[in-house]
Order: structure tokens, then C-alpha cells, then sequence
């Protein structure tokens, strides 16, 4: 949990989950430099009057970069008007599959397609 001291007193704007997916879009995995979103490692973003509650994952329980992209995700999302605080679940179940989870254009990138 990590409050924003800045926006605590504007008014949570309509920030639903589409909007805050589009800015965790900013965020790149380091290794394999496809953002967060389309490669399916956010699972559900909620907006609960200025508290973002988050559920991800991360490509493997050992991946080297999971604190910089918990971090990352925490400050652009600090950055949005009304947001209070920022909540991060991270989660194991299910894995992560690349295969069934990443956008069309991630799996391009990947070599999946």
C-alpha cells in the first residue's frame, strides 16, 4: 500500500480500467522489453474511490526485475488525479502463459506467432 499525499484531496476521477491499463502500458518488462499489459501480467485493475487495487504477475517467482516493476507500477499510477493509494496483489494462479495471456502484438514480438 502506498498512499499519495498530493492527490488526497482532489476527487477520484473516473479512472476505470482501461485508463489505468493504457498507463501500465508505460511500464516494460527490462528483459524482454514488451510493456506489462500486453504481455498479459496485469490480470485486474480496480478503481475504488481513489484506491487502485491491482492483480498481476510476474513472468517467473524468480524474476530479477519484480520489485522495479512493482515500483513502477506504483508511481505512474501515483501520477493520476485522485489516486489515493495503490494496492499490488501479486499473484501465482494462474501462471503466467505468454501463449494464452500477451496481446497479438506481444506473441509477434515474442516469436510466438
Amino acid at each position: 500500500m502506498t498512499e499519495n499525499p498530493n492527490n488526497q484531496n482532489q476527487p477520484a476521477m473516473n479512472l476505470g480500467p482501461d485508463i489505468l491499463k493504457e498507463q501500465l502500458k508505460q511500464i516494460v518488462d527490462p528483459e524482454i522489453n514488451i510493456n506489462i499489459v500486453d504481455l498479459g501480467l496485469v490480470y485486474k485493475v480496480e478503481n475504488k474511490d481513489g484506491d487502485i487495487l491491482i492483480d498481476m504477475t510476474l513472468t517467473s517467482p524468480v524474476c530479477p526485475f519484480g520489485e522495479v516493476v512493482k515500483s513502477e507500477t506504483i508511481r505512474i499510477l501515483k501520477e493520476l488525479p485522485g489516486v489515493k493509494e495503490v494496492h499490488i496483489n501479486i499473484v501465482w494462479d494462474p501462471p503466467w502463459n505468454p501463449w494464452e495471456m500477451a496481446s497479438e502484438e506481444a506473441k509477434l514480438q515474442l516469436g510466438l506467432l
